[in-house]
């Protein structure tokens, strides 16, 4: 990928920032508010106006910034953040294949290795790999271009009562849940179906057609996304 634009190529709060946008915004790119921003990157809302005012404020600008009305990214923004996310998934996928680091461990420690890697490194990363396309949780690698691919997951609570379903990612920010999805053998590629009538404290699921019922909390089951099963997706998804 390109390398870095000139404001500050060695902050790692300005990285922070736009990777963060560009994980809220979604495919959809829809503006982030403030509020969002905060709880995600865990500061005061009071440093992320400042913060965005001086993302806006650069030439080229990194973010299209309105008080009240939320931010989105810039192209130069993206670009940035892009490649920051790349580095990121490229690490997490390093980090578990090859130096045995468990899928609840990768996350922080590429979290601090994201903003010092070279472009050089990163290509070797990514030829030892294989150039895979996701992370261990399952999350879409953005290609060296730039370009972004794209999938249409769905929230598991958002999901249909009987459909059968397929992790497709999962949240990997809570490193407690993601050991307690391991222990119940829910990572990406793992079938499941939601048994009807369990939408209230919790969901009733059946793993990869085991006849034996899991149940999980509303909490773990934000946490995971999916995508129908070949042949599955309802018509009013």
């Amino acid at each position: 990928m390109a390398s870095k634009t000139a404001l500050s190529s060695t902050s790692e709060a300005v990285d922070d920032y736009l990777k963060a946008i560009l994980e809220l915004s979604g495919p959809e790119e829809k503006r982030v508010t403030s509020n969002a921003l905060a709880e995600h990157l865990g500061v005061r809302a009071a440093s992320v106006t400042g913060m965005l005012q001086k993302l806006a404020s650069q030439r080229p600008s990194f973010v299209k910034y309105e008080k009240h009305h939320g931010v989105r990214l810039a192209e130069a923004g993206k670009r940035r953040a892009l490649e920051v996310l790349r580095h990121h998934r490229l690490l997490e996928r390093f980090l578990h294949e090859f130096l045995g680091y468990s899928w609840d461990e990768v996350h922080e420690e590429a979290e601090r290795l994201e903003h010092f890697i070279s472009e050089r490194l990163e290509d070797r990363i990514a030829a030892k790999l294989g150039d895979p396309e996701v992370d261990p949780h399952g999350h879409l690698i953005p290609e060296r271009s730039g370009a972004v691919p794209f999938r249409k997951e769905f929230p598991l609570l958002k999901w249909v009562c009987g459909v059968p379903a397929v992790i497709s990612s999962v949240s990997d920010r809570d490193p407690s849940a993601l050991r307690e999805m391991q222990r119940l053998g829910l990572v990406p590629g793992v079938s499941l179906v939601i048994d009807p009538g369990t939408r209230n404290a919790s969901l009733v699921i059946r793993i990869g057609g085991e006849s034996d019922p899991v149940r999980l909390s509303q909490r773990l089951a934000g946490e995971i996304s999916v995508i129908a099963s070949p042949g599955s997706l309802p018509d009013s998804q």
